[in-house]
């Protein structure tokens, strides 16, 4: 399609940081609501938190398989969709027993000195850089992506082809006519990487999967992992690094309690997470037979699209407040990396880079400021991955303030 309808697309339209309106108000009077009906097949949204983790659990009545809807061959590594997030059992429970391992506390612990030299590394150049730089160009696109290439265990000389594969997978401005293009041009170049690893098996994840399993994994299903690990890994958290350091801006008292009291780095973390929940919705669900669900009748192939943005700012589960950032709030879980058997492998990564990023930037750029207006500030109009085009700041603003006032 080159245009989405408006009610298709308004679960992943925003107002600055919030959704749209509309989306509150139909959650509060109907949780699930039906979007529309394009060429016979209904779209269902599900925005309720409650609804929306009964959905996203329950593999029985749904499946994420998309290649009936594409007519993908799977055998072909520039078809096949890859990764874990558009698969059903058993494919899925067997190829997520592989990377699951990968993900546990005591492995990523290895992790935590690579994570603080990468973020440190930028900071610096940051500071070199300065007095004014772009968090989005200068910090929160870099991090993520030296993490992605180092953990997947891509070499150096690859890197600058890696790195522009990322973006153009979520942008659905036009239409979403781009996002299979560039879908197939970056699994092409993980395939590739796999084959080089299979004969001379590098130190990262994929070399680690073809030490351990050999050719009880083919090429394309571990193309299609490491094509999930950097699907879920590098966009999103450049997106929450962004989109993070704008909140923490506009709330300066979190911002210092990050630097004056460390131990509230995980509760600012996990309301970041929820406030923001970049990924806008869920891997879609398609129903394997008709029935009843929340009061409504789905018939066999419906959509049902899963608003994490809107599950997560339920006043029924986060107060009457949850539209504000608000990191005393009670605990409660958000649906930030979804739930379920599809929940990301790597959530527990993604924080450890989000608390080593923030905390850093807080302690390195205590005075840290907007550059520019917060009203001149872009952000991306319409991507299953929400994020600013650039953020301007300035290092040290109180410096620059008492040297224009001298």
């Amino acid at each position: 399609m080159r245009v989405f309808p408006r009610q298709v697309s308004m679960p992943l339209r925003r107002v600055g940081l919030d959704p749209v309106p509309e989306l509150g108000a139909i959650r509060e009077v109907e949780p699930m609501h039906k979007l529309a009906n394009l060429f016979g097949l209904n779209v269902w949204m599900v925005s309720g938190h409650a609804e929306a983790k009964v959905v996203l659990a329950d593999s029985a009545n749904f499946s994420n398989d998309i290649r009936p809807m594409i007519g993908s061959d799977p055998n072909k590594p520039s078809e096949g969709i890859g990764g874990l997030g558009f698969t059903d059992p058993p494919d899925h429970t067997r190829l997520r027993k592989l990377l699951t391992p990968e993900f546990t506390k005591r492995r990523l612990a290895r992790l935590e000195p690579m994570i603080e030299k990468i973020v440190n590394d930028q900071l610096d150049l940051m500071a070199a850089k300065g007095p004014v730089v772009d968090i989005v160009a200068d910090f929160a696109f870099n991090v993520p992506f030296l993490l992605i290439a180092d953990l997947l265990g891509v070499e150096e000389q690859d890197r600058d082809r890696f790195r522009a594969l990322g973006p153009a997978r979520f942008d659905l401005s036009g239409g979403g006519i781009g996002v299979f293009g560039s879908a197939s041009e970056s699994r092409e170049f993980l395939f590739e990487i796999v084959g080089k690893q299979r004969s001379q098996p590098g130190d990262g994840l994929i070399g680690s999967i073809i030490r351990e399993h050999g050719d009880g994994i083919d090429d394309i299903e571990l193309g299609g992992l490491a094509d999930g690990v950097f699907l879920g890994g590098y966009e999103t958290s450049a997106s929450m690094l962004a989109l993070g350091t704008l909140v923490l801006l506009r709330d300066p008292e979190n911002f210092a309690r990050l630097r004056d009291e460390p131990e509230s780095v995980d509760a600012i973390v996990e309301e970041l997470l929820r406030y923001l929940t970049v990924v806008q919705v869920a891997f879609p669900r398609f129903a394997k037979h008709d029935q009843e669900l929340f009061g409504h009748q789905v018939k066999k192939g419906d959509l049902v699209a899963v608003s994490l943005s809107g599950a997560d700012r339920d006043k029924a589960v986060f107060g009457t407040d949850a539209e504000d950032f608000w990191p005393r709030r009670a605990p409660a879980a958000h649906l930030a990396f979804g739930h379920g058997m599809h929940r990301c492998v790597g959530a527990e990564l993604a924080r450890m880079e989000l608390r080593a990023a923030f905390t850093a930037l807080a302690n390195r750029f205590p005075d840290l400021a907007l550059a520019i207006p917060e009203d001149q500030l872009r952000f991306r109009d319409f991507s299953i991955v929400y994020g600013v085009e650039s953020l301007p700041v300035q290092l040290h603003a109180a410096a620059g303030a008492q040297q224009a006032a001298g």
